[in-house]
């Protein structure tokens, strides 16, 4: 790179992008956590981390006719009638508590704030593009571990404002709609083959894949530019 194309915006990955872990051992944690959460309610862990995970599922392939948040919550229980609307609440709870723990399993990023600063240079928009997966105070926490707030970015990506995941294309075609610019003139950078160079790519979007923590695709291998994560910050410097 540098491209003939101008570039008005940057999307950042959070995971092993803007922060590095272990990913295995992060879910692992996050899944003991929120077990043992729910248990202390006097819920059956079991159960909700079935249904979790068969929502999550539904999720993950959303057809944009529904919010992730709600497409999640239908279908968690459909899944179950074990649990009532209260459930919502006590996960929402979760989020703005027990879950900053997890923090002990991500390592911080000392290069994020540098590479976001650079991204908006130039009056380019800057996006966090994290799989919308989560709600946004689950979101905003994760990104406070890389020493980056909600005022570093101009949009933020959370179940409650996004109908697609990745790496369906349509989750890049939903961002660039709502931060008024063309696919072609974005560039995403992230760490996972599939997930952000595939969908990034169906969509028109450049991409970078960062290698510090990269996650290989058994289907999809990429063949653009990447590097290490202090490598980007040249490619920022010339976009």
């Amino acid at each position: 790179m540098p491209s003939e194309r101008k570039m008005e915006a940057v999307l950042f990955d959070l995971d092993g992008t803007l922060v590095f872990h272990d990913q295995a051992q992060f879910l692992s944690e996050y899944f003991k956590s929120i077990s043992s959460y729910v248990a202390s309610l006097g819920y059956d862990p079991k159960e909700f981390l079935g249904a979790m995970d068969y929502a999550t599922r539904v999720m993950l392939v959303n057809d944009g006719a529904r919010l992730n948040q709600d497409l999640f919550w239908i279908k968690f229980f459909e899944y179950t009638s074990k649990f009532d609307n209260k459930i919502i609440e006590a996960s929402d709870n979760f989020y703005i508590g027990k879950f900053k723990e997890l923090r002990a399993f991500a390592q911080e990023n000392s290069l994020a704030k540098k590479a976001v600063e650079l991204a908006h240079e130039k009056g380019r928009k800057v996006v966090l593009a994290t799989n919308p997966v989560f709600p946004m105070t689950a979101q905003l926490e994760r990104l406070s571990w890389s020493g980056l707030s909600e005022k570093d970015f101009d949009l933020i990506t959370s179940y409650e404002n996004s109908h697609y995941c990745k790496p369906d294309p349509r989750y890049y075609f939903e961002i660039c709609k709502k931060i008024d610019v063309n696919p072609q003139n974005a560039i995403m950078i992230g760490n996972d083959e599939r997930e952000d160079m595939k969908g990034a790519f169906e969509a028109g979007l450049m991409g970078y894949l960062v290698t510090d923590c990269r996650i290989m695709a058994k289907d999809y291998y990429w063949k653009g530019q990447r590097g290490s994560f202090e490598q980007s910050l040249k490619i920022l410097a010339l976009i």
